[in-house]
């Protein structure tokens, strides 16, 4: 194996293991562990997710799941390919952002469309991008390109 590879794999299990999050921590237990969330979604059915996001540089995005009694049920690092493939064409925007977050960039696009970007791990310098609709719905389900913070700086290049 890569030493790269063994680096990458040992980093995000260290970071795995440093999560403040624990089952049966109340929401005001969370928060004092693990700082107020980037955002609070309710989901189908009633309960409450809360965002931990790293961005707009950050490459994780941490979901937590509090039970009917707010309490922390579950919780899961969303940026990886898993989850982007849950992103499906016609995805409402409100859908989207629980699934896997605030994106890390946003850009107007032509005929009133807009692009969002997230940075994930990985090793081939790519991000995941969304365009949205003008009445914010995913358009084509999203897909793969190069992280344009990965380019070499324009004096490197030529």
């Amino acid at each position: 194996m890569h030493r790269l590879a063994i680096v990458t794999i040992a980093t995000a299990l260290l970071a795995a293991c440093a999560v403040p999050f624990r089952a049966g921590q109340t929401e005001t237990e969370l928060r004092a562990a693990a700082g107020a969330p980037t955002g609070r979604y309710t989901m189908p059915g009633g309960t409450t997710r809360l965002e931990y996001a790293t961005g707009p540089m950050g490459r994780m995005t941490w979901m937590v799941d509090l039970d009917a009694q707010g309490r922390v049920a579950r919780w899961d690092q969303v940026l990886d390919e898993a989850h982007f493939a849950a992103i499906v064409d016609g995805m409402p925007r409100d859908e989207l952002l629980r699934t896997i977050g605030r994106p890390g960039h946003r850009a107007g696009e032509w005929m009133n469309r807009e692009t969002w970007s997230w940075r994930y791990p990985t090793n081939d310098c790519l991000w995941f991008r969304v365009t949205l609709t003008p009445e914010g719905r995913v358009l084509h389900g999203g897909g793969f390109m190069p992280d344009p913070m990965c380019d070499p700086p324009r004096s490197e290049r030529d």
